[in-house]
């Protein structure tokens, strides 16, 4: 009798930056199989000072993803470090678009409900044309940073990366 070991899959719906499969792609070094769906009962809101979305529980409102299939417990963690303290893994229920079924699945909630900073609607179209590029960018730092941490003991969090890459390029565009 051969001994296997029964590793965890997950199927986690991505809303804003991980709808790119270049983000994706360099967080997990592969883009999983994914199914367009919808999170019934949430709101995608813009974030003052950021250029990724945050979503809420709002009565009466959707939002659009994907579900992100097959990610192994190593790669949760990575996306788990991503999301940073700013979002919580939260469970949700999503129906897919193409078969119309339901599915458990993780997804990141943000972690303030009453965060000030949040309005309006986030749009991916938009993000892509505006901000992808050096997002991209900024998580392959992120994820550098990430390998380097077990020499240096200490890695910056998503959110530091984040706050130095973009006053780095604000820098730049001043000068």
């Amino acid at each position: 009798m051969t001994n296997s070991v029964v590793r965890a899959r997950h199927d986690v719906f991505v809303y804003g930056s991980l709808l790119a499969d270049e983000v994706v792609r360099v967080l997990l070094n592969r883009v999983p199989s994914s199914t367009p769906a919808t999170l019934h009962g949430y709101h995608r809101f813009k974030i003052k000072g950021r250029v990724y979305p945050a979503i809420l529980p709002v009565e009466n409102k959707k939002v659009t993803g994907r579900v992100l299939h097959e990610i192994t417990g190593v790669e949760l963690d990575i996306l788990d470090e991503f999301e940073d303290v700013e979002y919580n893994r939260s469970d949700a229920e999503v129906v897919l678009m193409d078969t119309s079924e339901k599915l458990q699945v993780h997804t990141y909630v943000w972690s303030d409900r009453n965060d000030p900073n949040l309005y309006g609607e986030w749009d991916f179209e938009e993000w892509k044309q505006v901000h992808m590029n050096d997002f991209v960018k900024m998580t392959d730092a992120f994820m550098r940073e990430s390998e380097q941490e077990s020499e240096l003991q200490e890695s910056k969090t998503r959110v530091q990366t984040y706050e130095s890459f973009y006053k780095q390029e604000n820098d730049k565009q001043s000068s």
